[in-house]
């Protein structure tokens, strides 16, 4: 009897870095859905450089 309990503990105890693991998972993703990173760049093409010309038009 003793020996059921101590492997079921054990099972039990195996699962405790996977939870917390994936509680941390949930949590990252939580905070970056409520703020969403301000580092993101906009979807604008990066400006003309003055110095290259345009492709000729054949």
């Amino acid at each position: 009897m003793a020996a059921i309990f101590l492997f079921s503990l054990k099972g039990l105890l195996d699962q405790v870095p996977d939870v917390i693991d994936s509680a941390g998972r949930a949590r990252d993703a939580w905070r970056r859905f409520k703020k969403p990173e301000s580092s993101q760049p906009d979807e604008q093409p990066p400006p003309a450089n003055e110095k290259e010309q345009p492709p000729a038009a054949a």
